[in-house]
Parts: structure tokens; sequence; C-alpha cells
């Protein structure tokens, strides 16, 4: 891709890092070839995937700006379905419009997705799985620190003052605080609430500008609006009983794609909704066969929401995978591209900017929990000893010190973590 000079800012626009890249010259096998490495070193769920994706295509490549990646962040907080695939949807429709969308969701899935259909085959066919935990071990902590790398990146761009500060430590204490029960909750609540205090903290500090420093594709409400009643009836199907054979291929793609809309808060809370319906409505799984799949969904890279595979598999083999893995993760994308759409339009309004910009600051805050929630697992919960904990800390900090300091690709990081966890614990 060729080199273009640094674009010119409008008055009034905040600046963010230059775009070094010419986006239109981003090829779809680039798109591709990049999300498929990071499809497979994507281990520790949403925020571990989406900062895999900020280290490679902002910080690297510079194809996009660290605020047009909280943008995404924001929105998938907002949308139904697997906010990492969203994200990546996001990010594929920036670059290269909708089939940019297509190839960038689909090369990220692909990785997870072949690995769960081996592991479904041999836990169908031979009744076991083979062990990863001790290289999943390795990678707890260097998926934490690529999460922590991402935060200080983006918090330079971001917390400019001592509100931002602030804001992004209300956030970083709310979603610590918050019960368990009531996570799914907090962060649409933040969003909501930081988009009021942006507005009112931020108005006098956006300038007026008819456009914006990083335009986005032409917007057409008719197709918008086709697109939303299509993503409106496949929602209504979930309320319908379908007079469909329990076993049947369409049955199984229905369900999987109705649900993929109601879903809100990231793959966790979908677990006990997807378990009431493959295991007590349609009997596809058992229950010990449910929470088997989920466990090989946690330990494959990319989103926890691939056990859909699983399900497919046993429903119908290479097939029912295929079908079931597609109708979970393609309806939510398409929503995101059509919010993207929208949100290209809107950001127009100084309003609307000076609300995203508070909404930035709570999502710095949320990112920095998620570093710890994503470590918490690799800590010993007994008492403290040097023998139990120098393998995680010394993991957590080399990479830390290699993303920081070095800047390596987290393409190495990742084998390199599990390999050393293999060994070591």
């Amino acid at each position: 891709m060729r080199k273009v000079t640094e674009p010119q800012t409008p008055t009034g626009i905040e600046t963010d890092s230059p775009i070094t890249q010419d986006r239109d010259n981003v090829s779809l096998a680039f798109l591709f070839w990049t999300f498929l490495k990071i499809g497979s070193v994507a281990f520790g769920g949403f925020m571990a995937l989406i900062s895999v994706v900020e280290t490679i295509i902002v910080q690297r490549h510079k194809l996009l700006q660290h605020k047009e990646m909280l943008d995404g962040i924001s929105l998938a907080n907002l949308l139904p379905g697997p906010m990492a695939v969203n994200v990546v949807a996001f990010v594929g429709y920036r670059l290269r419009g909708p089939l940019g969308a297509l190839v960038s969701a689909t090369a990220v899935i692909l990785p997870s997705f072949f690995l769960l259909l081996a592991l479904s085959y041999l836990y169908f066919n031979y009744g076991q799985v083979p062990g990863v935990q001790k290289a999943f071990q390795g990678f707890i902590p260097a998926v934490a620190a690529i999460v922590l790398s991402v935060v200080w990146r983006m918090g330079q761009k971001t917390i400019t003052g001592l509100p931002e500060l602030v804001l992004a430590a209300i956030a970083a204490t709310v979603m610590f605080l918050t019960p368990n029960e009531y996570k799914v909750y907090a962060p649409i609540t933040l969003i909501a609430l930081f988009a009021l205090i942006g507005h009112r903290l931020f108005i006098n500090k956006v300038g007026d500008n008819a456009g914006s420093e990083t335009p986005g594709r032409p917007v057409s409400l008719k197709k918008l609006g086709i697109t939303l009643a299509l993503l409106g009836s496949l929602v209504a199907l979930w309320f319908v009983p379908l007079p469909l054979e329990r076993d049947s291929l369409l049955l199984l793609t229905l369900t999987f794609a109705s649900m993929s809309l109601i879903l809100f808060g990231g793959g966790f809370v979908f677990i006990p909704i997807i378990g009431s319906i493959v295991v007590l409505d349609y009997s596809w799984v058992t229950q010990q066969e449910f929470t088997d799949g989920i466990a090989m969904g946690q330990i494959t890279p990319g989103p926890i929401l691939i056990s859909a595979t699983f399900i497919g598999y046993k429903v119908a083999d290479f097939t029912g995978a295929l079908l079931a893995t597609i109708a979970i993760f393609t309806p939510p994308a398409i929503l995101m591209v059509t919010a993207s759409q929208a949100l290209d339009f809107i950001q127009r309004s100084r309003v609307t900017r000076a609300a995203m910009r508070g909404i930035h600051c709570g999502v710095i805050g949320m990112i920095l929990v998620a570093a710890y929630v994503i470590l918490k697992p690799a800590l010993p919960t007994a008492e403290l000893d040097v023998a139990s904990i120098w393998p995680t800390a010394l993991i957590f900090i080399a990479s830390l010190i290699a993303l920081l300091r070095f800047k390596l690709d987290v393409v190495w990081i990742i084998p390199a973590a599990g390999l050393f966890g293999y060994l070591f614990y």
C-alpha cells in the first residue's frame, strides 16, 4: 500500500494519530490475512481480541485512529450480538465497506471454527478432548498485558485533562464494584450516562463543523430501512413457534439467528438463554454436553459464542456446525454495519461528538477493568507465595515490556506465553 501525506484537519476538529496508509488501497486479501492471524491468537475474550485488533490495525498499520476504535467499541456495547466480532465488522466496514466487514468477520472466526470443529469430532467420537489447560494458563497474563498496553496507548490520546481522567476513573470504579448479577447492565448504563456528561462537559470544546476528519461512506436511508426491517422480522421469529422438525437445518439456523439479536451484554450472558433452548426445548445436546461445549469455546481463541459450532455439529455434523456458526454471528454483524452507517451521519453533529468524547473516557475505564478480570484466574486464590506467582508475574511483565518498550507483535507474544505456560505451570 502506498503512503499518502498526512490528511489536513479541518478547523475545530479534534485531532488523533494521523492515518499514514490510504484506506482505499487496503485490499480484501490484506484484511483476510490480517484478521485470520488475529483470530488465531486472540485468547481471552472480547477485550483481548479488541486489544489485538487495536495493536495491529491502529498502532502498527495506522489504518484507523484510536477515536474510531473507541467508536466501534462503544457501538458494540450498545448493540446485541458477540461484541468482539461486531467490532471487527466495524473495522472492516470502515476500511472497505460492507465487503470488508464480511471478509474481516469471517477471517477472525475461521481459526476458532476449525479448531472447535476438530475438538467436537474428537469429543463425540472418542469422548475426550486433548488437554490444553496448561498452555491456556500461560495465555492469560500475556493477554492481560496486551489489554493494559492498549489502555496506555488509548489513554494517551483520550485522557487529555483532569475531567477525562476523572470520568475514566469513575467508569473503572463502577465496573469493578458492580456485583456480578448486575454487570450485564453496567456497560450500557455507563455509556448512556457518560454521553450525557460528555455533552455537558465538552460541548464548548468541540468545534463547529459540518464534516468529519474521517468521513464515512454514503448513507442510503432506503437501504438502512430495508435492513432494519429484515432484522426486525428475524427477531420476531424468536417469539413465534416454528412448525419444523426438531433436527431440521432450517430450525437450527433460524433459532441461532433470532437468538443472536436478543443478546445484550456479551457471550457469558447468552449462556443461560442458549442453554434453555438447546438443552430443554429442542434436546439438541445434553446438559453435560452443553457444559463441555461452553468450556471448549473458552479454551479456543475468539468469541465464546463459537460454542454454537459444537452444538451444530451434534445436530448435523459439519453442515450443522457451519450453519449454526453463520447464524449466530451474521445478523448482529449486519446490524453493526447498519449502525456504523448511521454513526457516520450523526457524528457530523457537534452535540454527538461532545457526547462521544465522554463515552470514550468511560470505555477507557472499562477496558482497564477488563485487564484485571482477565488476569484474575491466573492469580493464586490461597496464600500468596513466590512459587505459585512467579510464572504469571514473569509472563505478564515480560509481555508488557515487549509491547510497550520493544513494540513486539502480539502474534509472537501469545504463542511464546502459551509455550512457557505449558512448560512451567
